[in-house]
């Protein structure tokens, strides 16, 4: 087993470098960069980022040169709205931002300050990336802990209950539960859920923005815990909604395959009870790939899937926080997110291989090539 875990750690090293070099190279490609925004805040032809995304690019229309380096040619003719400027001024800004240097030469200093988990400072924040994201993970981490937990503890008795059913009038009318959770997306479902339960309209029962009240500081301990989940109470059943329906079928399904294995029958001949097959025999093996999935679930939801619920709500989150910098164009905070999530990503893929090892000692990783 040592032996697996570290050959899965070798390879992460290529897996993140390939990610970084694909994601730096299409970046070059990219309209617009930092120093576009620069020169159209001087111009105040700046929009926010959410009338950039209609825009097709806003006043990043024209400058995918930027990344290329200042060597050759006028220096402001590469950047749109930069006529009239002092190209000296144009130069300094590339030397901020250190467009100045080559592109395999900022590469190669990127990756060697990543590997030294150095991910420098915000271009327009004016703050350390790693205080950024440490800043906003509570909240991430909020959405994906609660949503993942109470996911699966809809899903699995659901599940269990549905393979049992298999075919009844319960187990129809919970599929079509299913499949409209699964066809309705999150986003939408939150929206319907802020008109209902919190835009005034018809019932005002809910805060539409934020993790916690203004007056948290000053709420009592068991007031503030109150508050709090007040606030996750829609952001949670928006994500729930998408994710419970993919979870309750692998249950069910992965049921139903145990069940009609050979073992079941051999121990319902001996005078087992139903419940004694199905939670001291099926249990553990149906349970297998369910349990296993943990982990990934948990970070597809804390880094990936509150991107849009995070917007709705106004929850400052990890996926707020990626999206504004990729519109903005906020270079060091899109590449670290990227690499950090990256990396947690690989990291709880071999945890979930490990899971099942620790779920059914009998597999071993040890004969499986990587």
């Amino acid at each position: 087993m040592a032996a697996y875990i570290l050959r899965r750690l070798l390879l992460m090293i290529p897996t993140l470098f390939g990610i970084m070099l694909v994601s730096f190279i299409i970046v070059q490609f990219a309209p617009g960069g930092p120093i576009e925004r620069v020169i159209a805040q001087i111009s105040g032809t700046e929009v926010s980022a959410t009338a950039r995304i209609g825009g097709g690019g806003g006043d990043f229309g024209g400058g995918q040169q930027s990344l290329s380096g200042s060597a050759g040619g006028d220096v402001t003719s590469k950047y749109r709205g930069a006529q009239g400027l002092d190209p000296e001024f144009i130069k300094e800004l590339e030397r901020q931002f250190g467009f100045d240097k080559p592109v395999h030469e900022r590469f190669a200093l990127m990756v060697w300050n990543y590997i030294r988990f150095d991910f420098g400072e915000s271009y327009f924040r004016d703050v350390a990336v790693v205080d950024l994201i440490l800043e906003k993970m509570p909240v991430s981490i909020s959405l994906g802990l609660w949503t993942t937990l109470l996911t699966y503890f809809i899903s699995i008795p659901l599940g269990i209950r549905k393979a049992v059913k298999d075919g009844s009038r319960f187990d129809v009318w919970t599929s079509a539960v299913v499949v409209i959770g699964y066809a309705v997306p999150g986003f939408l479902f939150a929206v319907f859920l802020i008109v209902l339960f919190a835009g005034g309209t018809y019932f005002q029962i809910f805060p539409l923005r934020g993790l916690v009240s203004d007056n948290w500081d000053m709420l009592p301990w068991y007031s503030q815990i109150l508050d709090y989940f007040w606030h996750i109470t829609l952001p949670v059943l928006a994500m729930v909604i998408g994710a419970f329906a993919t979870t309750t079928l692998l249950t069910k399904n992965s049921f139903l395959d145990e069940i009609k294995k050979q073992y079941v029958v051999t121990a319902r001949a001996k005078g087992l009870s139903e419940r004694q097959v199905l939670y001291g025999h099926v249990f553990r093996n149906a349970m297998l790939i369910v349990v296993a999935g943990f982990p990934g679930a948990f970070v597809g939801a804390f880094l990936s899937g509150s991107i849009l619920i995070e917007t709705i709500f106004s929850l400052d989150g990890l996926g707020l926080l990626s999206f504004e910098s990729i519109v903005n164009r906020d270079y060091p905070v899109v590449f670290a997110t990227l690499y950090i999530f990256s990396l947690i990503g690989l990291i709880v893929t071999l945890i979930s291989d490990l899971t099942y090892t620790w779920i059914d000692p009998r597999i071993d990783f040890e004969t499986r090539e990587v």
